[in-house]
């Protein structure tokens, strides 16, 4: 088992930064890959992006690709999402988590631990 924490989010003008961190308890975090999802109201949640145990492998959603990176600190541990020129559609709740296995997963089902969530609001 691994507790997951998520912080960092907040309000922000389009344009703006904000960095998400995720710190985790329990089990340790560099047992796991992690990501980062987002759910906007009405909407499903969707991918953000992914790392894998040693930081070597990432991928990105296509909506986030050069404005957003994915990083973690195994000694922390901690994995941090460092968001540049937001914009409003990127107004969501955003969630960490984290998975076994070696893929790096793109689906909500296929991670196993959960954070709370933390809100992310981009005006324009």
């Amino acid at each position: 088992q691994v507790q997951l924490v998520e912080s960092g989010g907040g309000l922000v003008q389009a344009g703006g930064s904000l960095r998400l961190s995720c710190a985790a308890s329990g089990r340790t975090l560099s047992s796991y890959i992690a990501g980062w999802f987002r759910q906007a109201p009405g909407k499903e949640r969707e991918f953000v992006a992914a790392i894998n145990r040693s930081g070597e492998r990432i991928y990105y959603a296509d909506s986030v690709k050069g404005r957003f990176t994915i990083s973690r600190d195994n000694a922390s541990p901690t994995v941090y999402l460092e968001m540049n020129s937001l914009k409003p559609e990127d107004t969501a709740v955003y969630y960490c988590a984290a998975k076994g296995g070696l893929r790096l997963g793109t689906g909500p089902r296929e991670y196993d631990f959960w954070g709370q969530g933390t809100q992310v609001t981009v005006s324009s």
